[in-house]
């Protein structure tokens, strides 16, 4: 039997299962694509949600255009193409296609035809980075929805995103289950957890976690942490721990974009608030250090989902975790709007009891 047909005859999905995650559609919800910082008038490719996406900033309006890359006259990747004012210039043909994905000019023709558009993308600012709405019913983005802005991160207190990218060959399912299946967190962290309670609330869901971690934290120093999704793909977890004898405050960034679906991108991020005392050079060496250690407690997870199955409704024991709840919060920004349910997105909480025998 192949691998596939492997996948395939276990992680068979029922019409029934209130869980079975989606292979027909993408997620609606903001995705983050990078530090806004790092967009220019250069374009940039992006290969998300099963196609390419061309992301610039306009050299008049200064602000971030995302469109779809691929010219709809003769296929090229306008990511190869250049700036001009706020529009692209097609690098095949020289057509240009303006900010709202209108072609505005063609130099060798008469009239413009009227099927000459492509799909201008959603996208904001916010918190030091550039999100991208995805929708597969074409609505706009919801207000409500809007992340969170981070006061601390404007405050000229905190140090600058310190970002890392890794691509991961599963579905991102996998990464979201990780908000309640506390189970894995010793075995694979090697963390000693004290307190764990999850709760969702419409769009978002939370992770309140309270322990020792044998490479996020020191000696007695315990490590407190509130992880919250706020839609599909953007969490952001605040940290308390030490680094070397100091106490630290940290916020993290773990966010997905879907390549297709068994495969994403995953931008960890990490801002700490700087430690008085310090020259600017230092507080980035602590953040650099922080980063990496955060990074080696990351990875094995990546081990973990390299080498595994993926199984829609798994045999679980009372110390697990209410994966399923998760899940379920996590199937509405796969569903039409109107189909969602109230009891996936109404409040609730779940305490997990903490075995330590």
């Amino acid at each position: 039997m192949s691998a596939t047909a492997k996948i395939s005859s276990i992680d068979k999905i029922t019409s029934d299962s209130p869980v079975a995650r989606s292979d027909d559609r993408y997620a609606r919800g903001w995705h983050v694509l990078g530090k806004a910082s790092t967009f220019t008038s250069e374009p940039q490719k992006f290969d998300v949600f099963g196609t390419r996406l061309l992301v610039y900033r306009g050299e008049d309006d200064q602000q971030v255009h995302v469109l779809d890359a691929y010219c709809p006259h003769m296929g090229a990747d306008l990511s190869k193409g250049c700036v001009r004012s706020n529009s692209i210039v097609c690098p095949f043909h020289a057509w240009v296609w303006g900010r709202d994905g209108q072609c505005e000019d063609i130099p060798y023709a008469k009239r413009i035809p009227a099927k000459a558009k492509i799909k201008a993308w959603p996208s904001i600012e916010e918190n030091g980075l550039l999100f991208v709405w995805h929708d597969p019913e074409n609505n706009p983005p919801i207000d409500a929805q809007r992340p969170r802005r981070i006061d601390e991160y404007f405050s000229g207190k905190w140090t600058d995103w310190n970002m890392k990218e890794f691509e991961i060959q599963t579905h991102c399912r996998e990464l979201v289950d990780n908000m309640a299946d506390m189970g894995h967190f010793g075995p694979v962290h090697y963390s000693s957890i004290s307190s764990f309670r999850n709760e969702q609330d419409g769009h978002t869901f939370t992770q309140y976690m309270e322990g020792g971690h044998d490479i996020l934290t020191e000696g007695s120093t315990p490590m407190t942490s509130v992880a919250t999704y706020e839609g599909p793909a953007y969490m952001t977890t605040t940290m308390t721990g030490a680094m070397d004898g100091t106490p630290m405050k940290v916020h993290l960034l773990v966010s997905h974009t879907p390549i297709d679906h068994d495969k994403f991108t995953i931008r960890f991020g990490v801002t700490m608030e700087k430690l008085a005392g310090l020259t600017e050079k230092q507080n980035q060496a602590m953040v650099d250090e922080y980063t990496q250690m955060n990074i080696d407690s990351f990875i094995q997870d990546v081990e973990i989902w390299d080498n595994k199955i993926r199984i829609d409704n798994p045999v679980l024991c009372d110390g697990d975790g209410p994966i399923n709840m998760v899940r379920k919060w996590y199937s509405q920004f796969y569903m039409d709007v109107a189909d969602i349910p109230e009891q996936i997105t109404r409040h609730k909480e779940h305490v997990t009891q903490i075995n330590n025998h």
